[in-house]
This record gives C-alpha cells, structure tokens and sequence, in this order.
C-alpha cells in the first residue's frame, strides 16, 4: 500500500543537514545536492548516505573514488542554489562554485560549513535509492562560529 502526500507529511519532518556531496576524477569534477545522510557508526566511524541512481557523482563513488560531504553552513549557502536548480551533466559544476582540491584529492568547497572525507565500504538497494555506507578518512570544521543549515521536507514523498 502507498502513502499518500498527506499520510507521509511527518516524515518529512524529520530533520536532515543539507550536503554538497563532491566526487573527482582528474579533472572532472561532479557534485550534487544530498540530505539523506547520517552517522551509523562510532567504531569503525562509518555514515549512511542515500543516492538516488544515475545522480551526478554518482558512479564516481560507486566506483571507489575518495569524495567529499560539505555541509551547508547558516552563515553562507550561496553555493547552494547552484546545486539545488541542477546544472547541465556536460558542463563542469564547479567552474564558477569556489572551491578547492585538497592533497587526498577530494573537493573542499568555499564557504562549506564542514567538509568530510570518505569512502564507499557497501552498497544497499532497498528502495528507489541506494544506500552508500561509507567510512569517514577524515574533517574539519571550516566555520567555527557558525552551525549547520537544517532541513525539513513538506512530506516523506518528496526532497
């Protein structure tokens, strides 16, 4: 039985981070806007991240690639709108979002609030997304003064 908009209204109440999640490749650079992430595990520390198929960064880190989560910081979203609209697959997202290649490879945008580097450890398919757990090889708090932007979805049916 599917839920309709309104019996899925409270899932959407529940709070999620908003996430530019970056994956490289040479010179490619693919990003996109996530909110399906959480923290799973202390030891090893590992987090659960939802992705839909066929999302830009996608095979990159489906493959292996070492990829960044930047968190999305109360004090500057302006990269955020960027991601939000969608871009063209072609064209390469971050020629005009500030941003920078850390040594490891992965992509620390400027203005994130955090930034988290990570790796795919396994897959799972239980529903229209994947399910990435995925190990954290490192972070940083880029913005000590100010918090995390916060999320809340009009229903559980919809982002």
């Amino acid at each position: 039985m599917s839920l309709t908009k309104e019996e899925a209204r409270g899932v959407g109440q529940i709070p999620s981070g908003l996430f530019i999640v970056c994956a490289r490749d040479g010179e490619v650079i693919d990003g996109y806007l996530a909110s399906f992430i959480q923290q799973i595990s202390f030891d090893p520390l590992l987090l659960a991240m939802a992705i839909r198929p066929g999302r830009p960064a996608y095979d990159l880190i489906k493959g292996g690639a070492r990829f960044s989560i930047n968190i999305v910081g109360e004090n500057d979203s302006s990269f955020l709108k960027h991601f939000w609209t969608g871009y063209d697959p072609e064209q390469n997202p971050f020629g005009e979002i500030p941003h920078r290649i850390e040594d490891s490879g992965t992509v620390t945008i400027d203005g994130a609030h955090t930034v988290i580097e990570a790796e795919l450890v396994e897959r799972i398919e239980p529903g229209d997304h994947e399910v990435f757990i995925v190990k954290v090889l490192g972070s940083r708090v880029l913005d000590e003064v100010g918090k995390p932007m916060m999320h809340l979805r009009k229903s559980g049916l919809s982002y």
